[in-house]
């Protein structure tokens, strides 16, 4: 073989768009940076009917051919009219991570007001519910609970930091929120241990709930798992349920005892803990639930249940921010 291309061939690359159905030529590759905004458990809807489209390119001619075969992909959303923004690399970074960070901190905000609630014989679903009809405000992310989790929003809150970090500076807002967030895993511990009679050692936990949000198995840096890890340093024996998640959190955390279902979970526990708020959590009965448990205490982290329900139904109920 003396490396020359045997005669009426075509080249490789050629031939391969042949095979592939493609024209001869391969078109011009112009790079792009498209940053998504997929939800978790919502990524196909999300696909097909983004809230905005974002193009992040060079100037000049290489540009504009990223934009016309962006265009192409997103035809049928552009033509529904969903937004399609245009901009340079670096700004269409910072749309990806200021938007989750943005989220992160209506999520810290809330859960700082939960405590001040708690503090004050307030009610945080009420603060929430005003808030958020101002229209410059809106209702998403107002929901009290333990901290946000999976695989977004702790991810870009560190990266925002760290990037503002390395450039000299330090993002205040953002660093705040994190530290936010992990207080209130020990905020959310300290309900656990106060339903426990401030002892936990040798408790028995019944935890609904151990994906970060309802709708994914996502265990990823939630706050069930956190809690979990420290009731078991505590002292406590922990049995939990959730539809979906229970093979991953059983890989990071082998010695979890597993259950069939709710009311399985609550089989003989000193507490109650609901941590991810599934639809069927939110429609258990409650009387056999108290019957199933040693002690009607029911610690409802997500404020699912009303209070004054739940404690008709002979239940101590501990919410977050909730009377």
């Amino acid at each position: 073989m003396d490396g020359r291309r045997p005669q009426g061939s075509a080249p490789a690359p050629q031939a391969a768009w042949r095979r592939a159905g493609l024209p001869s030529k391969a078109p011009h590759a112009a790079l792009a940076w498209n940053p998504e905004f997929l939800r978790e458990g919502f990524a196909v809807e999300d696909t097909l009917r983004p809230d905005r489209l974002v193009y992040g390119v060079r100037p000049g001619d290489e540009g504009a051919s990223a934009v016309a075969q962006l265009d192409e992909v997103y035809a049928t959303a552009i033509e529904s009219g969903i937004p399609r923004l245009v901009m340079d690399f670096a700004t269409a970074e910072l749309v990806k991570v200021s938007a989750n960070a943005f989220l992160a901190t209506k999520i810290s905000f809330i859960n700082e007001l939960s405590i001040l609630c708690d503090q004050v014989d307030g009610d945080i679903q009420g603060v929430a519910r005003a808030m958020g009809l101002d229209r410059r405000i809106g209702p998403k992310f107002l929901h009290a609970g333990p901290g946000y989790g999976g695989s977004c929003f702790p991810k870009d809150t560190r990266a925002a930091a760290h990037f503002v970090k390395d450039l000299g500076g330090s993002f205040e807002i953002v660093e705040a929120v994190m530290r936010v967030n992990q207080r209130q895993i020990e905020y959310s511990l300290e309900k656990i241990s106060l339903a426990c009679n401030g002892d936990l050692e040798d408790k028995k936990v019944a935890m609904l709930g151990l994906s970060f949000k309802p709708e994914t198995d996502d265990v990823r840096e939630g706050p069930a798992l956190e809690l979990i890890r420290r009731l078991l340093q505590g002292g406590a024996h922990v049995r939990a349920y959730d539809p979906r998640a229970m093979e991953q959190a059983s890989r990071e955390i082998p010695e979890l005892v597993c259950c069939t279902d709710a009311y399985d979970a609550c089989a003989g526990a000193d507490v109650l803990v609901i941590v991810t708020e599934w639809n069927e959590f939110r429609a258990l009965d409650l009387e056999r639930v108290k019957k199933m448990l040693i002690h009607p205490r029911l610690v409802d982290l997500r404020n699912i249940y009303d209070p004054e329900s739940a404690r008709g139904k002979g239940l101590e109920y501990w919410g977050i921010g909730r009377r």
